[in-house]
């Protein structure tokens, strides 16, 4: 329930001192903390856990826009090392919370919190909670929790969804506010979703909260980062006003951490929020925004360089959601030097908030054992943008030493490893496609399948060697360890597949291929397996005899082995 600002003015929901951020204690008991609990108990806290993943993503960049602007830094490494060796170090958070206890009220009558007090449309309309609760996606609910829709809100959950709105809104017409000048009939037409929907969100994660805040609390003098003399988060700005802000960019982390990509007004009675305005704020355009934006990989965009006929342009780098965070690990763990060649730009940038932690294991101000788990998050939007398809979320930990920017081994041990992985994966879906072809069956099927249930088979023992790679004296000698695991788990996979073929791929057909025509059955297909898996395992084992190599590769689809 909300409380009158005083005995006898309007209500108010005090976000520095009312429960609305869901967390999970170090016990496994969950809890719901005002902003001011969360920074006094955040050793005692493992993590956030929003309404959906991207809400903990959007949640956490508010909490260190708050650490960022109360501690005045970091500064460099050694402020961030004091605020590490410091359990008290979140203690000015609180009187600094006091300072701008106002702007934090999420029903104050002239500017409530992210949101525009006299927003409105010209026909005065309020509209369903739905716009803004990501998990109602208009006309089709993502999920089934709140069918046919939400008609009413506690004061702590829209809390929540306004800054997830912020973050990672939909796009779309949105119904056009009085004063914004990019209205047309009452409309304003698609400008893009939320600035953090647009990333393939990583965040560093520790064991408690305190570590993830401080793991991700990038200091002011971090080389490729922009840091502005006026940087400050949106509650230290004027209330924004219907309509986009002059185009400016972000001066800094704590500016877009808060960046007001919507504008926003709740409608609310004593008891709930029961209805919404929302409408377009500040767009920020994707290209080149890796000197602001730390929580993202990027990828070089040639195409786009070509098109705004720039020398270079990177863009925010998506997740896959059919790729395991592991497979991706490159984009994670590759430094520049690894990724570009010579002179070349770097075709792809791993995350900031990884090149901070590689600066700081570097330094020595984290040990090379230390683990850290790289968490990875974001929404997949389909029709336009309209609606979130899907939410990637996943994680995979590792030990610091991988980042480390002089000592590259364990990296290149990981990197390689899932490499070999894929190519190995590949051999399993080459099988099932040759099995498919010697029973006189589509290929394309079986291969699918094949390998999903191979990378399916090597994701927890990916994930438990790449844990166990620091504490490695020779990380070469683990590779081997890794093939040698490979090696086993898709052997079984294969003999599975050859016993399913049954009989009729064990007889076997004549099939076509560009050296001419051969007697496929399964013992062939067999072969052709056992010699490309020792391939793409770069032979820890017995080579396979010639005469077991199978057609020349790219002969045809029983015998490509990509690359």
């Amino acid at each position: 329930m909300p409380e009158p600002a005083d005995d006898a003015g309007p209500l108010a929901f005090d976000l520095t001192s009312r429960p609305w951020i869901p967390v999970l204690r170090q016990d496994g008991s969950q809890d719901e903390l005002s902003l001011s609990e969360v920074f006094e108990q955040a050793h005692q806290l493992r993590r956030l856990v929003g309404d959906l993943p991207t809400q903990e993503f959007a949640l956490l960049r508010l909490l260190l826009a708050v650490a960022h602007d109360a501690l005045d830094g970091p500064r460099d490494t050694d402020d961030w090392a004091g605020l590490w060796a410091d359990e008290a170090c979140f203690t000015p958070v609180g009187p600094y919370l006091d300072q701008h206890r106002a702007r934090f009220d999420l029903l104050h009558p002239q500017a409530p919190f992210y949101q525009v007090a006299d927003l409105r449309t010209a026909k005065g309309e309020v509209f369903s909670l739905n716009r803004i609760v990501a998990d109602v996606p208009n006309g089709d609910p993502f999920f089934s929790s709140r069918l046919p829709g939400v008609d009413r809100l506690d004061f702590a959950e829209a809390a929540r969804w306004v800054v997830h709105a912020h973050a990672f809104d939909t796009s779309g017409i949105k119904t056009g506010a009085v004063g914004d000048a990019r209205a047309k009939n009452n409309k304003v037409y698609p400008l893009g979703v939320g600035w953090t929907g647009t990333l393939g969100g990583v965040v560093a994660e520790g064991d408690s909260l305190r570590e993830t805040l401080l793991l991700n609390l990038v200091a002011a003098d971090t080389n490729g980062l922009r840091f502005g003399a006026d940087d400050r988060p949106a509650w230290r700005r004027e209330p924004c006003e219907a309509g986009a802000a002059g185009g400016r960019r972000p001066s800094g982390l704590r500016d877009l951490y808060t960046w007001q990509s919507r504008r926003v007004r709740l409608h609310f009675d004593a008891e709930a929020v029961h209805g919404v305005v929302l409408g377009y704020g500040d767009p920020l355009a994707a290209y080149n925004m890796h000197t602001f934006e730390p929580m993202t990989a990027w990828r070089r965009s040639t195409a786009q360089e070509k098109k705004q006929g720039k020398p270079l342009i990177y863009l925010p780098r998506e997740h896959d959601p059919a790729r395991a965070a592991w497979r991706g690990l490159a984009a994670l763990i590759a430094d520049r030097t690894q990724a570009g060649q010579g002179t070349e730009a770097a075709p792809y940038l791993r995350p900031g908030i990884l090149e901070w932690i590689a600066r700081l294991v570097t330094e020595g101000e984290l040990p090379r054992g230390f683990l850290i788990r790289a968490h990875v998050v974001g929404p997949v939007y389909g029709t336009q943008q309209s609606v979130i398809d899907e939410i990637v979320d996943d994680h995979v930990a590792m030990a610091v030493v991988l980042l480390h920017q002089r000592e590259r081994e364990h990296a290149q041990q990981a990197i390689d490893a899932v490499a070999e992985a894929e190519a190995a994966v590949t051999a399993l879906g080459d099988l099932a496609t040759d099995l498919a072809r010697a029973s006189g069956a589509a290929g394309e099927g079986p291969r699918a399948a094949a390998r999903e249930t191979g990378f399916a088979a090597l994701d927890g023992p990916y994930r438990t060697w790449l844990r166990s790679l620091a504490e490695a004296d020779d990380p070469y000698a683990q590779r081997t360890r890794w093939q040698k695991d490979v090696y086993r788990h898709l052997i079984t996979l294969a003999e599975k597949l050859l016993t399913a073929a049954g009989d009729t791929a064990w007889q076997g057909r004549i099939v076509p291929t560009k050296s001419g025509s051969v007697w496929l059955n399964s013992a062939l297909a067999d072969k052709w397996f056992r010699s490309r898996l020792s391939k793409a395992l770069s032979h820890p084992f017995t080579p396979a005899r010639p005469a077991e190599a199978g057609p020349a590769s790219g002969s045809d689809s029983s015998s490509r082995v990509p690359a």
